[in-house]
């Protein structure tokens, strides 16, 4: 029971951490902004097309470290990599906040194969599940193959539903996206950015303080 408990309460962490990202204003958005001006149901292909590139690399990123046991030195600096990662998103989405941004606004590409190359074209992306990614991946390891599975579902259904609702509001009204909206999106994802951030990094630190104390 402990153990089901602490998976919702881990499933939780994901689904706030994972929102947090795709709230942000990037590539993805900014093309699925463009796709659904003609289209409601962009933001559906665009997702499906964003789950083609990072499923793989979700489940390589766990096979690799389920294959090799990976040394607590390298967990505890996952952990605080990812965490500074998270705080500087932080801190670069509020200095970003009345920005939106407009790479790859001009693609005529189809909204499947937008939602891959942009995905595949960003290192913010790779560098995301290189360390906060990566970071929540080895939480997932302490549920199994299933408990990672039901993770990585539940973290691309973030996308989906996201990116989905996103194209069908915007292709019904484009006079919802506010300077506003955008500026309240920015501040939530500031902190959950800095929150989590500095959760991830304190916990990482208080274990090499326990390590030599």
């Amino acid at each position: 029971m402990v153990v089901i408990a602490d998976f919702y309460v881990f499933l939780a962490s994901v689904i706030v951490i994972s929102m947090s990202g795709v709230l942000l204003p990037g590539p993805l958005f900014a093309v699925t902004i463009e796709k659904a001006a003609k289209r409601k149901t962009a933001g559906v292909l665009i997702a499906f097309g964003h789950g083609i590139v990072e499923f793989p690399l979700m489940f390589l990123i766990f096979f690799v470290l389920s294959e090799f046991a990976i040394p607590d030195a390298v967990q505890i600096a996952v952990s605080l990599l990812g965490g500074l990662l998270m705080m500087f998103l932080g801190v670069q989405t509020f200095q970003n906040r009345n920005k939106v941004g407009d790479k790859y606004a001009g693609s005529r590409q189809d909204s499947l194969f937008a939602g891959i190359r942009t995905t595949a074209a960003n290192p913010g992306f790779i560098l995301w599940w290189l360390t906060i990614g990566t970071a929540l991946i080895l939480n997932a390891r302490l549920f199994g193959l299933a408990g990672f599975s039901v993770f990585a579902g539940v973290h691309w259904l973030c996308d989906f539903v996201w990116y989905a609702v996103v194209a069908f509001v915007i292709f019904k009204s484009h006079r919802f996206w506010t300077k506003r909206v955008h500026q309240g999106i920015a501040f939530f994802c500031v902190a959950v950015f800095v929150g989590f951030g500095a959760w991830f990094f304190s916990s990482a630190l208080w274990q090499v303080i326990s390590t030599f104390v």
